[in-house]
């Protein structure tokens, strides 16, 4: 079994080498854009999600391929698929659609193109959506506070009513229902106040309020006698590749 994980594990890293234009943006929608299938759209100054997108299917396809559900500016370029009507949201996974079966539960987080992935033991991906990771300088503790690279499980589970007892600083109180630990005091979690399309938080994987729900109650397993006391697997690549 050790074996076909590390295999798992190591397809897995080799599949999530981007090219250099997607890899490396700030904001994803504005390098997406410039690719086969999509159009840049600058935003102008009445415009918004809703009014670009009335159709609440294809407003939620463009907000995760940008990365992005908070408010619209003018002069934000956004990513617009060209063939939006007819496709669906796993049609634009950062992801494989199939791996190698990993003979368990898997969640890929990739906080340099913004996502995370969840596969079932047989190796299909059954869900995907956007994150926002560790902020290259956080101000408020003046130094980087990155998502850390590596193989991890998920090691508690909490509700709706998650908070962070650290930030903001000094006493905490910052929403992050449905967290899920996986590495020290790093957890996914929902964003009540959105994704910007970039990486901004203090180390967590911010995701959609919906996702993080999702996954805590429907995806993910804590330690408990019938797994051995291994939660869930949780792969994360938070560093650029060469």
């Amino acid at each position: 079994m050790q074996g076909r994980i590390a295999g798992v594990l190591l397809l897995l890293i080799a599949t999530f080498i981007f090219t250099p234009s997607l890899a490396f943006a700030r904001l994803y929608g504005s390098i997406l854009c410039k690719e086969e299938g999509f159009t840049c759209h600058r935003v102008k100054g009445n415009e918004s999600w809703s009014s670009l997108f009335p159709d609440s299917r294809d407003r939620d396809i463009a907000m995760r391929i940008n990365r992005m559900n908070t408010n619209l500016y003018p002069g934000l370029v956004i990513a617009i698929p060209d063939n939006l009507e007819e496709s669906s949201i796993m049609d634009f996974s950062p992801f494989p659609l199939q791996i190698q079966a990993p003979g368990e539960k898997l969640i890929v987080v990739d906080v340099i193109i913004y996502a995370w992935g969840a596969y079932d033991a047989e190796g299909t991906l059954v869900r995907w959506g956007p994150v926002s990771g560790g902020a290259d300088w956080c101000k408020d503790v003046e130094e980087p506070c990155p998502t850390h690279s590596g193989s991890f499980r998920i090691f508690s589970l909490g509700s709706s009513g998650c908070i962070s007892h650290k930030f903001p600083l000094p006493d905490g109180g910052a929403p992050m229902p449905y967290c899920m630990y996986f590495n020290n005091g790093q957890a996914l979690h929902g964003e009540p106040n959105g994704l910007p399309g970039y990486n901004a938080s203090h180390g967590c994987v911010r995701m959609y309020v919906n996702d993080a729900e999702w996954l805590r109650y429907a995806f993910v397993e804590g330690p408990t006698p019938d797994n051995n006391y291994r939660g869930t697997r949780v792969l994360v690549r938070a560093e650029k590749s060469n």
